[in-house]
């Protein structure tokens, strides 16, 4: 079993991450951040892991980005303990717009998961609620996609 860190460091971070989680790649650190992308397929296991083995007790956004040709959720994670924020970032092909559910990790991701799903589409799978927060349950479109049109636009 992995060490449990408390109050990790940024540098702590890094090296645990690069050691324990070879698939997740840092891409950069400034003081109290971390920058992060990971797999799709690894996704679930490296927040559990970050959650577990890092304390980060905290899922305090994951939001959507429409790059039109694929899409990409941001979890910011967080250490109460040090203030420490890690962005993790993982890609998902505009084909397949399906993602483990992070809400069995941290209970907060509800409301973030299901606000990203109505407004880009993306799927959280096993989510346990996955419903509409802010349009009708008739809304059929996702407004926060670059491919949706707005009434009267061209």
């Amino acid at each position: 079993m992995a060490e449990v860190l408390q109050k990790p460091t940024v540098e702590e971070i890094v090296s645990k991450l690069n050691s324990d989680c070879p698939c997740v790649n840092v891409t950069r650190t400034e003081t109290r951040r971390v920058y992060a992308t990971a797999p799709r397929e690894n996704s679930f296991q490296v927040c559990k892991y970050i959650h577990d083995n890092l304390t980060f007790e905290h899922c305090s956004t994951v939001i959507g980005v429409d790059y039109v040709d694929h899409m990409t959720v941001v979890y910011h994670l967080t250490n109460y303990y040090t203030g420490v924020m890690i962005e993790l970032s993982v890609d998902i092909p505009a084909d397949d717009l399906h993602i483990e559910s992070v809400t069995p990790i941290w209970e907060g991701a509800n409301w973030h998961e299901r606000e990203t799903w109505e407004l880009f589409g993306i799927v959280f799978d096993n989510h346990p609620k996955l419903k509409r927060l802010l349009t009708p349950d008739t809304y059929e479109f996702f407004p926060f996609r670059k491919s949706y049109k707005l009434r009267g636009s061209e």
